[in-house]
Formats: structure tokens, sequence, C-alpha cells
């Protein structure tokens, strides 16, 4: 049995290729992903690990949550000093960091957003960045940036560069170039370091450090260090960690960081594999129903039903293992290909061998062969099942109405129970807790869809009947094709229906989202610009004041954000310019009027009904320098992601904050937007590159921009699936053609020409991908409407948008998938020999 089953494998070697390429192209996604993932994890904890080679013991401040800041342990020389002459220390460095936004010789900024970074450099010199090229930084007129930024970006010793910490423009020289193992660098980010004493009054305060860094002497351990310096610093003011420490904790946030990516690639790859499963199963029942003359004749010679599902279950076996061993090789090249492509995105991931771990190699061969088995494990069984003479009666073993009415009944209830759950899931308020019961109640309305699809399949192809009338006799029999067996165009449709499912429920998500920001922005925002740092950071009070003064501009606001107490519950606050208020923002007021003016408020809906608040409401609110006041609350409005919390007159809140700082500036021009004005906000803050200046479209675009890449990325990763269900109407229509022979060759004898048989071929599978599709976009609508009730519980401004172009380029899509599926068996159905056909068995 096992000698025969491997000689029917290699017998179809097309069938073979079809069905393999399906479950290589799921494996190497894969171990594609896993090689990815594995390779820029242990890349990034290696780079990491050299990072900290200078540092044996760091020493930061213990914050205290029940003590003031002025109260908080602060890291001064005289600390620095007792570290430095601890018994153990080879010497100890202070250490000030933040973050910079250098910009390159046209004025755009460098590095990643977030890493880009500042620092002090220790002295002449410092051991953690060795200098290799130039001297020190002396003053703030100097300073040193890494080498791969000066490399990247051209820069030499003595050129002027600008950059900013928190708005205003820097213009010091380079004085020297270091080279650095910092990750961060090595991923795209810059570093830049200033002399102690300018590094200190940039990012702190003078005479403090953010952090101590301890290198031991030759021979002494990290832990033996640290024992030391807890007996000389006050141990219960500060906080120690080895170097050791420092680069696993590293580590393990880099890994944390990328399992979000990781789950994602691994959902597309499953995905993949899920449909696979579909053209696995579909292949293996078109095979076992050709060959059941040839399995009764076994059973009647003495097989039993064991050995006939033994030996169908080898072939899977065989085939598994082929696609699993080509689906691991190709799937290092893809991990290769998707580093490369991350890259060119700007991803920057840092430099490093690719690693192919065991467990790659296990997942690969197991993912391969055990959901090939168990694709093919059903039609074995039922093969088994059929009894000798039965079978050889009939090619055909037509299914049972009691097996129709099971599984019509079953898929019904799935179905039910799915958009049971989904319904459900739309009625949570949190999303994150909604997530869950969304995700299954999807999953079962795809399997029972799936279930279903035979049931549905007639009704819908019997609705395209008009349209292929149009072609003839041809159109005819493509549509009874169609639905002579529902189960395998179901099982071939079902595979694109997943794919497109998938990618018009995010496509209708989004476009919701899109809109709803456009919508938020346009309802709330009458300002022309906002103004905010470009690495998310806070601006200086500076800005607003430089921008107050600029011709034209009418009206401007900071959004300035502090916290204070109110009956025990810490509250946002939010400090603006109240007289502006009105010219700058659109709040939509639920209770009062929208005037912020001395002690009288306004509050967001959510925080009022919290409080029992309603216009005219007091309440007293105690501030960071445990000042306490009475504020009056003149009106409710309903909050939105750009506004929200209590928002109060800035002479009322600046005075009791220590470091103010603004998280974006409002303004509001006399002519409105143009180049013109922009270039003129831009000039008064002159020209930094840690700043935008955006107005409405501008964020608009921004947003669209994010939502957009994300979408491609998704699009890229669920085309797999795509490829998948190409091949299994390929294979199926391929396989169907051999099946018959006897019916084409007799067509052709009583006339219909070859032409003819291709145009029957070619709307067959036309009619199955339209008849995929359909299913597909329509669960894709119910997926993405639900999945937008979500998204309207937490943004007011949410509202289902169906994107009918997109629509119809997903239908057009399908239609193109199906006319270049039936290329090769429409050609090899009418290359068929019509007299050798009809004396085929």
């Amino acid at each position: 049995m096992f000698r025969t089953a491997l000689r029917n494998v290699l017998a179809h070697k097309t069938r073979l290729l079809m069905t393999v390429l399906a479950v290589m192209l799921g494996v190497a996604f894969v171990s594609g992903t896993l090689v990815f993932t594995n390779s820029i994890s242990e890349a990034s904890e290696r780079a990491s690990a050299k990072g900290f080679t200078a540092v044996d013991v760091s020493v930061t401040p213990d914050w205290d949550e029940d003590k003031s800041d002025d109260e908080q342990t602060k890291l001064t020389p005289d600390l620095l000093d007792r570290a430095d002459r601890t018994e153990g220390a080879a010497f100890a460095i202070g250490s000030v960091t933040s973050s910079v936004a250098l910009a390159d010789k046209d004025g755009k900024p460098v590095g990643n957003g977030w890493q880009v970074a500042g620092g002090n450099y220790w002295g002449t010199d410092d051991p953690r960045y060795p200098m290799a090229e130039g001297h020190a930084p002396k003053g703030g007129d100097e300073v040193a940036i890494d080498s791969k930024t000066a490399e990247r970006h051209g820069y030499k010793v003595g050129d002027k560069v600008r950059m900013s910490v928190d708005g205003p423009v820097l213009t010091p020289t380079v004085s020297g170039i270091f080279t650095t193992d910092d990750g961060a660098v090595d991923a795209g980010g810059s570093l830049s370091l200033f002399d102690t004493a300018t590094a200190q009054k940039l990012f702190g305060e003078p005479g403090e450090y953010d952090e101590i860094i301890v290198k031991a002497e030759s021979g002494v351990s990290q832990d033996a260090l640290m024992s030391a310096l807890g007996a000389s610093l006050p141990k219960d003011s500060v906080e120690m960690q080895t170097g050791a420490e420092l680069a696993s904790d590293q580590a393990a946030m880099i890994a944390r960081s990328m399992d979000s990516l990781k789950q994602t690639l691994l959902v597309a790859a499953g995905i993949s594999l899920f449909v696979g499963t579909f053209l696995i199963a579909n292949t293996f029942t078109m095979l076992v129903a050709q060959r059941t003359k040839e399995l009764a004749l076994m059973r009647a010679v003495g097989a039993s039903r064991r050995q006939v599902t033994r030996s169908v279950l080898f072939e899977a076996f065989v085939v598994g293992t082929i696609a699993a061993v080509t689906g691991l090789v190709a799937g290092v090249g893809i991990g290769a290909g998707l580093r490369s492509l991350m890259n060119s995105f700007g991803a920057n991931f840092a430099d490093g061998p690719l690693v192919v771990s065991s467990g790659t190699v296990v997942a690969a061969l197991a993912v391969g062969v055990l959901i090939t088995m168990l694709a093919a494990w059903l039609p074995a069984r039922r093969a088994a099942k059929i009894p000798p003479v039965a079978a050889m009666n009939s090619v055909h073993a037509q299914a049972t109405t009691k097996s129709l009415v099971l599984r019509n009944t079953l898929g019904s209830l799935i179905t039910a129970a799915g958009v049971a759950v989904v319904l459900a899931a739309t009625t949570i308020d949190k999303a994150t807790t909604a997530q869950g019961p969304m995700a299954l109640g999807a999953f079962l309305v795809i399997i029972g869809v799936f279930v279903l699809t035979p049931l549905l399949s007639r009704p819908l192809i019997a609705a395209a009947a008009p349209v292929l009338r149009v072609f003839g006799v041809s159109g005819k029999l493509a549509r009874q094709n169609a639905v002579r067996n529902p189960r395998r165009t179901a099982a071939t449709a079902s595979a694109l229906m997943i794919g497109l499912t998938l990618i018009t429920a995010m496509t209708v998500a989004a476009v919701g989202v899109q809109k709803a920001i456009n919508k938020m922005a346009a309802d709330s925002v009458k300002a022309d610009y906002v103004v905010s740092m470009s690495n998310f950071g806070y601006l200086s009070p500076d800005v607003a004041e430089k921008l107050a003064g600029v011709d034209g501009v009418t009206a401007s606001s900071p959004l300035r954000n502090g916290w204070a107490t109110v009956e025990d519950t810490d509250e946002s606050l939010t400090g603006v310019t109240g007289s502006a208020l009105g010219q700058l923002t659109d709040l939509p007021v639920k209770d009062g009027v929208s005037e912020v003016d001395g002690t009288r408020v306004v509050v967001d809906e959510k925080t009022a009904e919290e409080h029992g608040w309603k216009a005219g409401s007091e309440f007293t609110v105690t501030y960071d320098d445990d000042q306490e006041q009475r504020l009056t609350v003149a009106g409710i409005y309903e909050a939105n992601e750009l506004f929200r919390g209590i928002m109060l007159d800035l002479p009322t809140l600046s005075p009791h904050m220590e470091d103010a700082a603004d998280q974006q500036v409002m303004v509001k021009m006399a002519d409105g937007t143009s180049d013109a004005a922009k270039d003129s906000l831009r000039a008064a803050l002159g020209d930094s590159p840690a700043i935008k200046v955006q107005d409405k479209q501008d964020l608009s675009d921004e947003i669209a921009k994010t939502i957009t890449l994300m979408l491609n990325i998704l699009y890229g990763l669920l085309g797999m699936a795509v490829i998948v269900a190409v091949l299994g109407v390929v294979n199926t229509l391929a396989m169907s053609v051999f099946e018959r022979s006897q019916e084409i060759g007799m067509l052709r004898a009583i006339g219909l020409n070859r032409k003819g048989v291709k145009r029957m071929v070619r709307l067959e599978s036309l009619v199955i991908s339209l008849f995929g599709a359909a299913l597909g976009i329509g669960l894709g609508v119910f997926f993405g409407w639900a999945a937008g009730e979500l998204v309207g519980a937490e943004v007011a401004t949410y509202e289902l948008v169906l994107p009918w172009d997109r629509i119809g380029v997903f239908v057009l899509l399908a239609a193109v998938v199906g006319v270049l599926a039936a290329l090769w068996p429409a050609r090899r159905a009418a290359r068929l020999n019509m007299l050798s056909a009809i004396k085929a068995e």
C-alpha cells in the first residue's frame, strides 16, 4: 500500500507541484517570520550588550511618590565623588541625557523620532565614547556627534550644525566625531554630546546628573562593586543595577517590542496556512474521487479501511515533508528580504547574521507535515468508508441528503453563534476587552459560512445566469459546471473569501477612522496651525511667546499639561489662553458655556459625570505644589482625542507649575493658511528641526500616511493568502478538466470548438472567483462595521464609511484572479484530443 501511494504521488507531478506550492508558501511565511524576528532580536540584544561594556554599576535616583520634586534625591557632585572613591571602583562618570533633534544639511531632522538622543561628554577622554576625530566639546558653542550620523549626513569636524532640545535652535560647531556601540545609533538614530556643564543646563539642572556610571577595577566583579557602593551611598534614596542586569533588561524590552510585529506576521502566515488547508483538502478530495475505482479494487482484493486511509495519509506526509523542507529554505530568504524591506521603509534594524534556530526548523517541519495530513485526513476517511461494490459502479460518490441536512444545520448554528458573539462584543465599552470576543465571533462566522458555502453557491451563482447567457453554450455550461459539485466550488471559493474578508474589513475600519479624525479636526479646531515637537516631547514656553509676536497672528494659545488632585482623584489639567480659546477651538458644549477665565473652567463630559458636576458647580483642586484653589465649572464639553480633562486659564495654572512645558501651541492667522504664513512661523522659531508647524490638512495627511502604511503592509501580508487562493483555483480547475476529459471530448465531437472550451473553463473560474469575492466582501463589511462600533465607543466622531472605490477594486481583483487562474487549465482543456478523451476511463 505504501509503494502504491508513493507511485501515485510521483505519477501526478503537476498536481504534486501545485499542492506543494500551497503548503510551501505558508511554511515559508511562518519560518521567514521566525528567522526575521529572531535575527533582529539577537542583533539588537548584541548591540545593547555592547552599549553597556563601559558600565559595571548604574546608580539612579529612587523616585518617592510621597515627596515633592524639591525633596527627591538628587545625584550631585558629592555623590559622584563618593562613588568614585568607593573601594573597587576604577572611575565614576556623571551622565546627563535627553532628546536632541539634529538637522541634516538640508535642514531636515535626522534619525527616527525617539532614537535621537543627547548627552554629556565626560572630561577630555570619555571611555564610553572614544574620539575618532577632533576633540572633546567645550562650552555651549561646541558639540560632538557620533561617527555613523556624521557619515550618513556628510558632517565633518568644524562644520556648523542646527539642533534643538525643546524648541529654540542651537548652532554649535562640530568639535569632534566619536564612535559608539549604541544600538539606537546603529538603527539609524543619532547621538549628540555637549560638555557636562552645557548638557546640565540644556537637559536638567546645573550640578545634577541623571545617572552615575561606575566602572570596576580589574578583578572586581559587578556584584562586589555594587555591594561596596551600597555601603558608601545612601541606599534608601538611590537605585543600583549592574551592567549585566541593564543589558538583560534592555534585551527583554527589545524582545517585548518585537512581540507585536512577530504576532502580526505569524497571524498573516497562519491565515495563509488556513487558506492553504482548503486547497489541500480540496485537492485530496478530488484525488480520492478520481481514484475511487482504484481504491475500491484494493478493498476488494483484501485491503482494509485502515490501510486505505493510511495510504492517502502517507501521500499527504510525502507532500507535506517536501513542502516543509522547501518552505524552510524559502523562509530563510524571506527573513533576509523582510529585514531589507523594513530597513528601506526606515525601520533601520541593527545589523547581524541571520538566525535559523532549532525551534524554527521544528516549527516549519511540524506546520508543513501536520497541516497537510490534517487536511487530507477527512478525504482519506471518506474514501475508506465507500463500499467496494458501490465504488466500482460509480466514480463519484454523491453526498447523501442526511449529510447535506446535517452540514447545513451545523453551519447555520455556528454562523448564528458567531454573529451573536460579534454583536455582543460591539456592546462592550472597552475596545481592549472586546477584542477577544470579537476575534472569536469572527472566527466562528467564517467557519460557519464556509460550512454553508455549498448551500449558498447555487442561488448566488444562479444570479449570474443572465450575464452568462450572453456567452451562449459556453456560458451555460460554465454555470452548470460551477454548481455541479457544490462542495468543491465552496472549498475553492472559500480560499479567496477569507483573504478578501480580512482585507475588506480592515479597509472599511481604516477609512472610517480616517474620516473620524478629519471630522474631529474640522469640528473642534478653528486654529490655522498647530505647532508641536517632532519627537512628541514638550515645547519650551518660549515657543508660545515667540509665536504670539509673529506678524499676522491674531490669536494663539499653548496647551500646557499639568496634574492636580480633586476629591482624592488625579485629574488632567490643560492650561490655555482663556481669551483666545473661542477663536482657536469650537468645543461641543453640552451644558453651560465654553468660557475659561480666572477660576472659571470647562470640564469634559466624562470627568463631570464621575464627580457629579454640572455648569455652576464648584470644586477644590490641589496642585502639585500642594496649594489649593476653588474653581467653578463654566461649561461641560464633549471630549475627543485633541481636548479632554479640565481646561483652565494659564495665569491660574502656571504659578503652580515648577517646570512649565507645552504639548502644543495653536495659532490663528489673520489671512488664514498659506505657505508664507507657515514660513513666517517657522522663521520665528529659527527653522528648528525639532518643531512641526502643521495645518489641518497636514495633521490629516500625517495620520492618513500612518494608516495607509499599516494597510499597505497588511495588504502585502494577506497577499500571500490571495496567492494561495489563486493556486487553489488553478489546481481545482486543472483536476476538474482531467476529471471531465470524456465530457470535454464529447463536447468537442458534437461541435464545441477549442475557443468555446477555453471560454467555458474561464467563465467557470470567473464565476467561482466572483462567488468567493461576494462572500468575502459581504463578511468584510460586516466585520468592518463591528470593528467600527468598538472604535466609535472611543472616538465620538466615528461613523461607518463604505469605500465603494476600493470595494470595486477588490471585485476587479477577484475577476483578474479568476481569469489568470484559468489560463493554464483552459489551454489544457482545449488541447485534449477528442477521440482519446472519449475513450479515457
